[in-house]
């Protein structure tokens, strides 16, 4: 993999977590947590490290509303937490 192919991997894999955050409505939230800059790129990480790019990407598509992300999401728990906390659960 060249470091370009690198590069739009991890920017396609940013994308599906920035649409995982405003389906599920924490992306707001995700924004006002205390330390948001060092909790996003974990989450971005989170991501990245995760083997279902192409599910995940069906997933958004076919889900127009939803409560929960999937079970394989690996910010599963971090998004429940935001919902939490911003009293959406």
């Amino acid at each position: 993999m060249s470091f370009l192919d690198y590069l739009i991997s991890v920017d396609a894999r940013a994308a599906l977590m920035g649409r995982m955050m405003r389906k599920l409505g924490v992306d707001r939230q995700l924004k006002v947590v205390a330390d948001h800059a060092a909790v996003t790129d974990r989450a971005v990480n989170r991501c990245r490290s995760c083997g279902h790019q192409d599910e995940c990407s069906t997933w958004l598509d076919q889900h127009e509303q939803t409560d929960a992300s999937p079970d394989y999401c690996r910010n599963r728990d971090l998004i429940a937490r935001l919902q939490h906390a911003a009293g959406q659960r």
